[in-house]
Parts: C-alpha cells; sequence; structure tokens
C-alpha cells in the first residue's frame, strides 16, 4: 500500500464526518476568482459586457410577463366581464403585440448571448491550454518526477471543463440570477409592500437553508475534484506499467490500492450530489409554501378590501388591492423561487469551477526552470586569421559565445568536449546527500565509465552534467567555462543522450529520427540509422521509414526501440554522448549491433558510460567506481585489474552490482 500512501500525501487531509473519510483542505487557492475574472475580462472585456447587455434584455423580458398578467387582469378581463369585449379589444390587442415584440427581442438576444458566450469560453480554454503547456516546458525535471502524470493530466481535462462550465454557465447565470431577484424585488415592491414581506419571510429562510445545505455542497465538490485528480494519476501509472503488474502478478494488489482511491472519490462525490440533489427539493417546497401563503393572505386583503401599500399607491394614491395585483404576484413569487433554486445550485458549480482554476493557476504557479546563464552556442569558422568567428551557416565547427561584462568584449571558445567535476556536493533534498566531493575530468575524446551498484551516484553525476539539477557545492566546467555561466538549452544541445529507457513519439520512424535535430533532411537521417546499425530493420518494416510508431513504439522491440535511439543521439551529432545503461536490457545478439553502434557513435567524442555489464567498458579510458556517492577507485581496466580492489572483485564475481 505504499503507493496509495504516496497519493494521499500530496494533499493536506483534514477528518471529515460521516465513515472518518478524509476532507481536502485549502483546494481553493485565495484570490483565484479575483484571477480568473481578471483574466477573462482582460482578454474579452467587449464580449462580457455584450452578454452581460443580453441577459439583463433578456432578463427584463420573462419578468414583464407577470406585469402583462395583472394588465390584463385589471384591464381587460375585468372590464371586459361587465363591459362587453369591444370595450377592451383594442387595450388587449395593444398588451398581445407589445409583449410578442419583447419576446422575439428576448429571444434574440439569448440567442446572441448564447454565440458570444460559445465564443469566450473557447477561447479561453484555448489560452488556458496554451499557457499550461508551453508553462510545462519551462519546468524542471524535479516537478515530473514528484507529480503523478495522470494528475497532471487532469488540469487540461477535468479543472478545465469545470472552468469551462463556470464561465460558460455559472457566471452568466448567477448574473441572470441576481438580476432577476433585484428586478423582481423592486417589481413586488412597487405593487404591495405586505405582500413583499411575505415573500421577504420566506427569503430568509431559503438564503438559511443555501447557507447550510449548499456550503457542505460545495465543500464536498471542491473534494471531489482533487480526488479525481489522484484517481486518474494512479490510473495513468496503471496503465503505463500494466505488463509490470501482470509479470509480477500484483493485479489484486492494484485493486485495492484503486479500491481506495475509488472510495475517496465515491463519498466525495456521493456528498456533494446528495447535498446538492436535497438542496433543490427543499428551496422548492419552501417556495411552495410561500405560494400559499401569498395566495392567502392576497386573498384576505383583496375579500376585506384592505388598503394597498407600495411604490405604486405614491403615484395613484392608496386603493384596495386589485385581483390582478395578487395574480401578479403568485406568478412573481413562483420566479422568483425558481430563481433562488438555480442561483443555490450554482453555489457548488462555482465551487468546483474555482477548485479547478486553481489548480490551473497551481500549475501556471510553478517555479520556472532558473536560468542565468548567457554564454551561448552557435555556429563557428575560422577567420582568415585563423580565429574563431560566428556564422549563421552551418559549418560542423561550435564554439561558446562568451560576453565578458567586465571589459565589454566577446571571445569565442571552440567546443571541444573538455568536461571537468571539481569537489562536488549534491543532493535531491538538502538532508540526504548523494554526491559526496567529486571530482573528475574527461578530455575531448575520452570514454569515461561509470561503475557502482544502484543509487551509488552513477545517473546523478550525467544528470548535474545536464543541469537538470544544480550542485549544492563545487564546480562542473565545459571547455573551462563554468556550466552555470553557460544558457541550459545550448548546454543541452551539445550533449547526447541515449537512455535505458527509450522514449518513442507518435509519429513515423523518420520523424522520431529527426526529433534529434529537427532540421535534419531525410538523408540525414538515413545516414544516421546506418551509423547506429537500424538502417535494416527499418526498411524491413511495413512502410519502411514512414511506419507510424504509437504507443511508445510498443511494436517495435526493446532492441530495435534502442537503436532508434542511438539513431536519433547520432543525427543530433552533439560532441559529447552519455550512455546511461544502454545495453542493460536486451539480448546478447541485439547487444552486439546497439554495441556496435554506439562505438561507431563514440568515436572522436567526449563519452560518458553507465553500465553495468562490465564487458562493456573495458575500452574505456578511465574508469569511476562509486560506492555511496563517492568516487573509491578510477583508472584503466588494467590498472583497476592490478590493484585488486572493488572493480576487481566485480568484474570476477566475487562481488556482484545490485
Amino acid at each position: 500500500m505504499a503507493e496509495q500512501k504516496n497519493y494521499q500525501s500530496r494533499m493536506p487531509m483534514r477528518r471529515g464526518r460521516g465513515r472518518g473519510m478524509p476532507v481536502p483542505k485549502g483546494a481553493i487557492k485565495k484570490g483565484t476568482a479575483k484571477r480568473l475574472f481578471k483574466w477573462v475580462f482582460g482578454n474579452y472585456k467587449w464580449q462580457f459586457i455584450l452578454v452581460f447587455s443580453c441577459i439583463l434584455v433578456s432578463s427584463i423580458s420573462h419578468l414583464i410577463s407577470s406585469v402583462f398578467m395583472k394588465q390584463l387582469v385589471d384591464n381587460v378581463i375585468t372590464p371586459g366581464v361587465s363591459q362587453g369585449f369591444d370595450a377592451v379589444k383594442d387595450t388587449l390587442i395593444a398588451l398581445v403585440a407589445t409583449m410578442s415584440a419583447i419576446y422575439l427581442l428576448a429571444t434574440l438576444f439569448e440567442y446572441l448571448q448564447g454565440r458570444t458566450m460559445a465564443k469566450v469560453t473557447q477561447g479561453m480554454l484555448y489560452s488556458f491550454r496554451e499557457k499550461m503547456f508551453g508553462k510545462m516546458q519551462t519546468l524542471p525535471l524535479k516537478y515530473f518526477d514528484t507529480h503523478a502524470h495522470g494528475d497532471i493530466m487532469s488540469n487540461y481535462t477535468n479543472d478545465a471543463d469545470a472552468t469551462r462550465q463556470l464561465i460558460s454557465q455559472s457566471i452568466p447565470s448567477l448574473f441572470s440570477s441576481i438580476l432577476t431577484l433585484l428586478v423582481s424585488a423592486g417589481i413586488m415592491l412597487w405593487y404591495s409592500v405586505w405582500l413583499f414581506i411575505v415573500v421577504i419571510a420566506s427569503t430568509i429562510v431559503m438564503s438559511l437553508v443555501i447557507k447550510k445545505v449548499g456550503g457542505n455542497s460545495s465543500k464536498y465538490m471542491v473534494a471531489q475534484q482533487r480526488s479525481l485528480g489522484q484517481e486518474e494519476g494512479f490510473m495513468e501509472e496503471m496503465m503505463k506499467g500494466q505488463k509490470v503488474v501482470k509479470v509480477f502478478t500484483h493485479e489484486e494488489a492494484s485493486v485495492k490500492e484503486f479500491d481506495v482511491l475509488n472510495e475517496q472519490l465515491y463519498h466525495d462525490s456521493e456528498r456533494a450530489h446528495v447535498f446538492g440533489n436535497i438542496l433543490g427539493p427543499i428551496i422548492n417546497n419552501i417556495g411552495n409554501f410561500n405560494y400559499v401563503l401569498l395566495a392567502t393572505v392576497g386573498g384576505a386583503l383583496f375579500t376585506f378590501g384592505a388598503p394597498n401599500i407600495g411604490i405604486e399607491s405614491i403615484k395613484i394614491g392608496i386603493v384596495p388591492i386589485t385581483i390582478g395585483t395578487v395574480l401578479a404576484f403568485l406568478s412573481i413569487s413562483k420566479n422568483f423561487t425558481r430563481t433562488i433554486n438555480q442561483l443555490s445550485h450554482q453555489v457548488s458549480m462555482i465551487a468546483m469551477g474555482l477548485a479547478g482554476a486553481s489548480r490551473i493557476f497551481e500549475l501556471m504557479d510553478e517555479e520556472p526552470e532558473k536560468d542565468e546563464g548567457y554564454v551561448t552556442l552557435v555556429n563557428a569558422k575560422h577567420g582568415e586569421d585563423g580565429q574563431l568567428i560566428e556564422t549563421s551557416e552551418r559549418t560542423g565547427l561550435w564554439a561558446w559565445k562568451h560576453y565578458h561584462q567586465s571589459d565589454d568584449t566577446t571571445t569565442y571558445v571552440e567546443l571541444k568536449g573538455d568536461i571537468v567535476m571539481e569537489n562536488v556536493d549534491f543532493g535531491y533534498v538538502p538532508e540526504k546527500q548523494v554526491l559526496k566531493d567529486v571530482s573528475l575530468y574527461a578530455r575531448p575524446g575520452q570514454k569515461i565509465a561509470f561503475v557502482g551498484a544502484t543509487g551509488a551516484g552513477k545517473t546523478t553525476i550525467t544528470n548535474l552534467i545536464n543541469r537538470f539539477y544544480d550542485i549544492a557545492d563545487g564546480k562542473i566546467r565545459y571547455d573551462g567555462i563554468n556550466v552555470n555561466k553557460i544558457k541550459k538549452s545550448d548546454l543541452r544541445r551539445s550533449l547526447g543522450v541515449v537512455l535505458q529507457d527509450v522514449n518513442l513519439f507518435t509519429g513515423t520512424v523518420m520523424d522520431n529520427i529527426r526529433y534529434g535535430r529537427l532540421d535534419a533532411t531525410d538523408e540525414e537521417c538515413m545516414e544516421a540509422a546506418k551509423l547506429a546499425n537500424a538502417d535494416d530493420f527499418i526498411r524491413r518494416l511495413p512502410e519502411g521509414y514512414n511506419t507510424m510508431l504509437t504507443n511508445n513504439g510498443a511494436n517495435l522491440s526493446q532492441g530495435q526501440r534502442q537503436l532508434l535511439s542511438i539513431a536519433r543521439a547520432a543525427v543530433a551529432d552533439p560532441p559529447v554522448m552519455i550512455l546511461d545503461e544502454a545495453t542493460s536490457s536486451i539480448d546478447t545478439h541485439t547487444e552486439a549491433l546497439v554495441q556496435d553502434g554506439m562505438d561507431k557513435l563514440m568515436h572522436g567524442r567526449t563519452v560518458f558510460v553507465i553500465a553495468h555489464r562490465l564487458s562493456t567498458v573495458r575500452n574505456s579510458d578511465a574508469i569511476m567506481v562509486l560506492d555511496k556517492g563517492e568516487i573509491i577507485e578510477r583508472g584503466t581496466h588494467e590498472q583497476l585489474i592490478e590493484q585488486k580492489g572493488t572493480y576487481y572483485q566485480l568484474y570476477t564475481g566475487a562481488f556482484e552490482l545490485e
């Protein structure tokens, strides 16, 4: 259950009510609503003004129907009964024509609102995803090492969709509801203060219910959003590692781990929807009680001819309440209750949308990978005086362009692949040191091998050369330049990496080879494949170099995927290569092909090799034996064999690499 603990540890928890299930704490970051509205209004100011104008016209149009009912009863039906139809015919025609025009206008504005809102919403999602993906490319490797990939994907799916609903539905509905309530209150005050007091009393009761029940619904909607991200993160890892699950018969344990996350999501969703589902019926029943009470009070006032007090009475004087006023009030109160019900439903949706927006902003606010480097990598050639000069054409000769602020000069240092580490200390977390006082050098064209047990620090050294992580103390120099001064993108362009775990992308074989250098021609990609001994098997594929690869090249063998990885590094043509256990998971025959391809790739380059198979490092210029983050032996194969130390014992089989 260690994996399950890892998932739950990513979220601060407090004990919730009911079955002791935990509830997330602080899921919505303070200021999220303000930031979201500023984002939307900043990009779609005029569109939102248009939308709110449409909502205003539409809401008022629907409320006028209640006024129409009062006018119809008091000015048409009541006088028509005593005076005949001819006496009220013109009034009826005028009322019907007016209402028809108003409803037609409302329909037009609702259409315009929907069309504009669709453009705003999809534009916002486009902008969010663009910003998130752009930001993701700037994040350090550490971020992806410490966050579940499925949880990150949830930002693009669930969180983006929740935010979309907030912008496209909840905010317009909230504005429409508030506007409707205000206009309704104004109309009711205009007609009768007595009946308005009855409505206010019911509204207070509704507000208390919404605060209690709706607040719980919002809390668990936020919890549901967080739990969904956790579950998707786990599912993504399980799908990616399904072969491992089956190989180790881990199916039952995986189901148990999934059940824990699924149960958490179930309880959060259950509570969110229980509170959300009971809120509507409660509000409706309070509204029904209000309707009966209004009818009773209004009927009593009409029956006994009680004087009616309202804003209208200031204009026409205090007169007895009319049946039209009572009927209008009943219609308005129904609409009033329905609007409050809609508003209560938006509370939980707004909370869920803000939770999604908060998670999106969390990703956008992640600290990008810091890069204070200013030394860049440029194409170079020798001038007439033999000095290096910068050129825009690809010459195959590279140089470090080093600007010196002290004397306002620029020097060019040829890229040779001379790497030196001096007294380097490093830990992935401050309290645990992984490398201790490591010093080594690799001269241009040398092959340096790292040997040691898992966790000894071999891969960590190569990660530091790439500056995937920055050292705690010491120095790393590249062609005499401190790597901290070199821009990370230029540093990594000068390094080629072949890993044990190969990542192939959806696309053709040619596309995957060209990933090493995007401006490489087809001929250059084919030459790189020949160099890596990959050309033969590629031509035997159904469509050769145009064969589509999907699912990380699942239709290829491990050895074939590794050969493509070598070809990709070869087309980049870097002066320094890092080979991280590139042959540790393939058969002996394929290893010979891969090793031959790597030997061709390594020719004339500075190479760092990490290998469990010691036979692959015999011809290294220097072999570093690491143990617990320290170099305990160094020398050539022959020198280390003569010393009869740890390397000798490993090579002869007295020790085995763990």
